[in-house]
């Protein structure tokens, strides 16, 4: 079974999504974007089978959202797509790409909705939050 995590090291919620998809018992293919960005048509692919927008799919915190001027109503799916290829740090993390789906992973216990198979144990967030329990069922 193929799974794919487009993934921020950096990140707690990347972290979390990728132990969550461990705790399933899978070892996904770990794409780390900021290197190796998704190609146009990947990411212009992912962000739809995601079920979101261009707009919806961009990172403002912690990116040059503002400095390039992104928030511009008036700037097109293509011109967004060309930002985030150009500054990868933009593309919102992390995604997640699965044979039941596509999703972007914000909060990461959204990963559990494509996982194929179920949480083999009980899962707590780096923050504390328990979202698995013993018997690898979502708690809330």
């Amino acid at each position: 079974m193929s799974v794919t995590i487009y993934h921020n090291p950096a990140c707690g919620t990347s972290r979390n999504t990728l132990a969550m998809i461990r705790n399933a018992g899978i070892e996904p293919e770990i794409i780390e974007y900021l290197e190796h960005p998704p190609a146009r048509e990947q990411l212009k692919s992912m962000i739809a089978s995601a079920g979101l927008t261009v707009r919806e799919a961009i990172r403002e915190k912690g990116t040059p959202y503002a400095e390039l001027g992104l928030a511009d109503a008036s700037l097109t799916d293509d011109q967004l797509l060309d930002a985030m290829l150009a500054h990868p740090i933009l593309i919102n993390r992390p995604f997640v790409v699965t044979p039941l789906g596509v999703r972007l992973c914000r909060p990461s216990e959204v990963v559990l909705d494509i996982l194929p198979s179920r949480q083999q144990g009980e899962f707590t967030k780096e923050d504390g939050e328990r979202i698995v329990d013993a018997d690898g069922r979502r708690v809330h």
